[in-house]
């Protein structure tokens, strides 16, 4: 069993903005700390055997300027890396591309603090529908995971993990973390009401219209 109310509360949400050559940029941060050294942290994040154990199976050349393919989602090309401290990569799902920054941060007795920093192009259309839990909850469904197997050292199933998105467990985990995101947004500026709207859909996209 998941202790839904405990793995909310271990992350951190933040929603900002970013400048890029090419323009304004939305970014959303999510991180958590575990109770595991650096080294293991990095190693679970970048090792292609061991990636699939919490998150997705993985494919491709996982060195800097190599491309990588998560199975049934995203690919993208490693843009920078350096162990065991932080890697970036670009984020193409669909015709869209992003980009994704994670950095660790050796802690107090031996824990480990992990923060993923998605960035993305000003999409008007998209963030004013869903805000920054589109793909907020997303990375949440992926640290809870991590926390899952550094904890217990199990391996992810995919069908049991999709039967857990589909029960009241799982709706409650995306419904709550949905609301976080909500609130991260109105503390980013983000008008109350807009941001709730937004974050509505997000949730009956996630978990259902019954969620």
């Amino acid at each position: 069993m998941i202790d839904v109310t405990h793995q909310i509360n271990a992350v951190r949400r933040q929603v900002g903005t970013r400048v890029l050559e090419a323009g304004e940029a939305r970014t959303v941060t999510v991180s958590q700390s575990y109770n595991s050294p650096i080294e293991d942290v990095w190693d679970a994040c970048t090792n292609p055997e061991r990636i699939p154990r919490w998150f997705l199976p993985i494919s491709g050349d996982l060195r800097v300027g190599g491309r990588y393919q998560l199975e049934g989602n995203a690919s993208g090309t490693i843009e920078r890396c350096d162990p065991p401290s932080s890697f970036a990569a670009t984020w193409e799902y669909g015709e869209q591309v992003s980009w994704i920054e994670v950095r660790l941060t050796a802690e107090p007795e031996g824990s480990t603090r992990l923060a993923l920093e998605h960035i993305a192009h000003v999409d008007d259309g998209q963030w004013a529908e869903f805000g920054p839990g589109a793909v907020g909850i997303g990375w949440d469904i992926g640290f809870m995971g991590l926390a899952v197997y550094l904890s217990s050292g199990g391996r992810a199933d995919r069908q049991e993990s999709a039967d857990w998105a589909a029960s009241a467990e799982g709706r409650e985990f995306m419904s709550l973390a949905s609301e976080r995101w909500c609130d991260a947004s109105v503390a980013a500026g983000t008008d109350p009401a807009g941001a709730r709207a937004a974050a509505e859909r997000t949730t009956a996209a996630y978990a259902g219209a019954g969620a």
